[in-house]
């Protein structure tokens, strides 16, 4: 017997939304109210993640929020030809508030604002504890915007990348991601014209069976973190979203059986879903997830 259709709409609603805006809200107001920034800095703060991008599921607890530094930002012009680097660097010198400062700052803010108990360090991101009623947790993610170069011809006419960069202490490395075009891709693969209002519940029914798994250890909870899982369904092709959602479930697993991954990208189409940097996924790991559904789907 396969998964019923009654399961797998179930499984397709989206979870709780009030509460992850209501808690990029406080945190906003937390960042607003402290006066120790220096003058004309700019920043912004926005979801991102599941909630960010409507595949939240129930269940699901922290809060992802950005906080991007745009003031200064971090130009990558590695690509660019000698003449139009140089013209980059004679336009923009070194910044003198740098990502450091302002992630002490927002730290600082944060602190002031619900109490330095409730704040602790993690490796990639500032933790707001303490949920209230109205208020998730939340992973807050100090950031600077990162522009990678497509050209510099003259300052009017620059192209670029827009996305963010942080850096990792413990590892001393910089990340790179594109939250915003992650989220744009998402609004356009989910459009009329691409899979009519299929996909955002298709990720969800598929995030919703990966948490089945794992309640009934069939899979271990580091195999498919949902942004891999969500990375790999933005590539199916269109055409396979459809008409039911056992219909969808199906096409979708039969095609991650045949396609080859070394052509997957992430949702922001910047980078391999696929490798070997903490950032990417195993293609052993996908391989697990798809044979475990597989066996979910004929043994229901």
């Amino acid at each position: 017997m396969v998964i019923p259709e009654t399961q797998l709409e179930t499984w397709s609603h989206q979870g709780a939304v009030a509460t992850s805006k209501a808690t990029q809200e406080s945190i906003k107001i937390a960042l607003d109210q402290y006066k120790g920034y220096p003058e004309n800095i700019d920043y912004e703060v926005y979801l991102q993640g599941s909630y960010r991008n409507s595949t939240n599921i129930r269940g699901d607890s922290d809060v992802d929020v950005i906080v991007e530094l745009k003031s200064s930002f971090y130009g990558d012009t590695s690509t660019l030809p000698s003449n139009e680097s140089s013209l980059y660097k004679s336009i923009y010198p070194d910044a003198t508030y740098k990502w450091q400062n302002f992630r002490s700052n927002v730290l600082s803010a944060l602190q002031d604002y619900y109490g330095n108990s409730v704040i602790k360090e993690g490796r990639k991101s500032l933790k707001v504890g303490n949920p209230t009623g109205s208020r998730l947790p939340a992973d807050v993610v100090v950031c600077m915007q990162y522009r990678k170069y497509l050209e510099f011809p003259n300052f009017r006419d620059q192209k670029y990348v827009e996305g963010v960069q942080f850096y990792v202490p413990s590892e001393n490395r910089w990340i790179i991601s594109y939250p915003k075009l992650h989220y744009e891709n998402g609004v356009k693969k989910h459009s009329p014209s691409a899979t009519n209002g299929w996909y955002k519940p298709a990720v969800r029914i598929f995030k919703n069976a990966r948490s089945y798994l794992i309640d009934h250890d069939k899979i271990s909870s580091d195999v498919a973190p949902s942004h891999f899982l969500e990375g790999l369904i933005y590539n199916v092709p269109n055409d396979k979203f459809g008409t039911s959602y056992q219909n969808t479930f199906y096409n979708i697993l039969k095609w991650a059986c045949n396609v080859d991954y070394s052509q997957i990208v992430c949702q922001n189409e910047q980078l391999p879903l696929f490798g070997h940097t903490p950032e990417q996924w195993s293609e052993a790991n996908a391989h697990q997830l798809i044979s475990s559904l597989i066996s979910l789907w004929n043994d229901w």
